[in-house]
């Protein structure tokens, strides 16, 4: 029987995988390609979508199951269906679809048109068993989630309008592995309680410009330099352990050995972890703190020609705990000591954190527990990365960003990367885990 489900399972996916879905940033995108894509979907799963209501919000979509009382607070599950491109040279085809060592390859594979199905698949089942939610449930799907969210903002505006709040979203974010932080000898489903905000931020530099046989001191370009070396090397963001991960270092200390001793008492230790993490792992180091990464850079056309302005453009995620106005203020305070101009180019959004000691929690736990009797312990982290759930939190307190997929090394480096790829045995799994959440909620 379950390798009957798992046949199909992985059958229905590659279908989804070779219809290419990337998103690019651009004012007016074609829709029609993601149109094609929900037509894919209204013929795979047939159920979900004669029992749903279905809207289609510029390409991105939300489905209304209908649940049996109507006082309680409705429950969504999301995952985007968009994709990033797909450069390089690839062992499979980045929309082939190929199965071969037990894995399904293609962009999308985990990036996440792997959660769409599994939710959508677990419904259809649970439709086709004659199962009706006690509640109201949705689903929503973004085709823009790589690039502008502005589906999944549209989406959360128009329910916000309507005056629809929601008790627990679940969407897309940590997954299953084994030693997610170095040190932690152990299984983990990794759960994102909240995301650090991401602001986009132009730094420029000016000048009078002339030939570079007489360059004189403090050009541009050595301006933009030394404060990029300077931020690097000082990294001036506060540090500081919140709530959730004191929790998350608290759970998994237990299989950290003698490291653990210092992770699970971080108020006795956390000088010294707040110093030490970022060595240790770079993932657990950068929930500490804003980070800043120098992404872009322009200046002169011509190579004898001195720049009259050069710029460099940083991707900044700033932390909760310092948010983004006292980010920016403290990468001023240097910028001003090399005459340097901060410009705005994109504002972040402020996600929330989700309760781990909430109901929504408990049951996402005990559902991982159930299905995957492998895993050591839920985890909770704050999400370094961005997703669409940061639009929800508007209406929804307890926002959970997690996958229910078990991947490794390779795989987690594949997202946004070259030969992206699942393991076909985590797909059973995964419909369950839907279907689990979907009976309890």
């Amino acid at each position: 029987m379950v390798e009957k489900r798992r046949k199909k399972y992985v059958e229905d996916l590659a279908r989804l995988i070779r219809k290419e879905t990337v998103s690019v940033f651009e004012e007016n995108p074609d829709l029609t390609k993601f149109r094609e894509f929900h037509e894919i979907l209204k013929e795979m799963f047939p159920k979900v979508f004669q029992s749903c209501e279905y809207d289609d919000f510029e390409g991105s979509l939300l489905l209304k199951w209908k649940g049996r009382e109507g006082g309680k607070l409705p429950v969504m599950f999301m995952n985007h269906h968009d994709v990033v491109e797909a450069p390089g040279k690839w062992e499979h085809g980045p929309f082939s679809g190929d199965v071969a060592d037990q894995k399904l390859w293609g962009r999308g594979t985990l990036d996440t048109k792997s959660g769409l199905w599994a939710m959508l698949q677990a419904a259809e089942e649970l439709i086709g068993e004659g199962f009706v939610p006690d509640r109201d449930i949705y689903f929503e799907s973004a085709c823009t989630e790589e690039t502008t969210g502005k589906g999944a903002e549209q989406i959360a505006r128009a329910l916000e309008e309507q005056g629809i709040c929601f008790d627990m979203v679940f969407d897309e974010g940590g997954m299953i592995m084994h030693e997610p932080i170095g040190g932690a000898k152990g299984t983990f489903a990794m759960v994102g309680m909240g995301e650090k905000g991401n602001c986009i931020l132009k730094f420029i530099a000016r000048s009078a410009g002339g030939h570079a046989s007489t360059p004189g001191k403090n050009t541009p370009l050595v301006r933009l330099g030394a404060f990029m070396a300077e931020v690097d090397r000082k990294c001036p963001f506060q540090s500081e352990i919140s709530p959730v991960v004191r929790e998350m270092f608290k759970r998994i200390s237990p299989y950290m050995g003698s490291l653990g001793l210092i992770t699970g008492h971080t108020k006795l230790f956390g000088g010294l972890l707040k110093a030490a993490l970022p060595g240790i792992s770079s993932t657990a180091g950068a929930m500490l703190r804003t980070t800043l990464a120098f992404t872009m850079a322009q200046a002169s056309e011509g190579r004898n020609v001195l720049p009259q302005m050069a710029w460099v453009v940083g991707d900044m995620r700033f932390s909760h705990h310092q948010g983004e106005a006292s980010s920016i203020a403290a990468l001023k305070r240097i910028a001003d000591q090399y005459d340097i101009e901060i410009e705005i180019i994109e504002h972040g959004i402020d996600s929330g954190i989700a309760d781990h000691d909430s109901e929504g929690f408990r049951l996402l736990e005990k559902a991982v527990k159930t299905v995957f009797p492998g895993v050591d312990a839920a985890v909770p982290y704050i999400m370094t990365g961005a997703s669409d759930s940061r639009f929800f939190g508007r209406i929804c307190k307890n926002c959970f960003r997690f996958l229910p997929f078990q991947i490794d090394e390779q795989q987690l480096n594949s997202i946004h990367g070259l030969n992206e790829n699942i393991n076909i045995d985590t797909l059973v799994p995964a419909v369950d885990y839907y279907k689990y959440l979907m009976r309890e909620v």
